[in-house]
């Protein structure tokens, strides 16, 4: 099942490059990468924001999560790139990030940021480069700016407008 999973993620990719003449550099060094962080910086960091935030999660999940980032891109309210948005957080007063005060619980959450699951990692690219070059599911959340997982119940939630659930989490908009 895992290999089907990788071949699916390379063919969506593969499909992505070809249907938006864009020249993709596979040739990653990195085993079990499609791209590098360097040669797609932005949607680097939203394949690893997928990645950490939805990686168990089903296909629609996946790109759902991813949606709400270039939601929060697209409003004002928040930085105006991918890798803003996925590393917006509290600092401390010398510049590191505070444990546990960031919008997407893993960039801040204190363990290492590896990708060790190569076949969940290539599908969070391919997901990444499909939403974002093709526009493959955009609007999946209707404007979601914010999510939880189905488990938790975040003090947050009761001022937002629920937009509803998708895969393993909660969608909302800012009113």
């Amino acid at each position: 099942m895992k290999l089907i999973t990788a071949v699916t993620a390379i063919l969506m990719f593969s499909a992505a490059v070809a249907s938006t003449n864009v020249v993709a550099d596979t040739s990653s060094d990195v085993p079990g990468e499609l791209f590098t962080k360097a040669q797609r910086p932005e949607i680097y960091c939203l394949a690893k924001n997928i990645y950490f935030e939805s990686r168990n999660d089903n296909l629609a999940g996946k790109y759902a999560v991813a949606d709400v980032v270039l939601n929060r891109v697209k409003d004002s309210r928040y930085p105006g790139t991918i890798c803003e948005v996925v590393r917006q957080g509290e600092k401390t007063a010398s510049g590191n990030m505070k444990i546990n005060r960031c919008q997407f619980s893993w960039y801040c959450d204190g363990k290492a940021d590896t990708t060790p699951n190569t076949e969940k990692w290539i599908e969070s690219q391919a997901i990444a480069y499909q939403l974002v070059v093709n526009n493959t599911m955009r609007g999946i959340t209707e404007g979601a700016t914010h999510y939880h997982a189905t488990y938790v119940d975040p003090y947050w939630n009761k001022r937002m407008d629920l937009v509803g659930r998708i895969g393993a989490h909660i969608f909302y908009r800012a009113p």
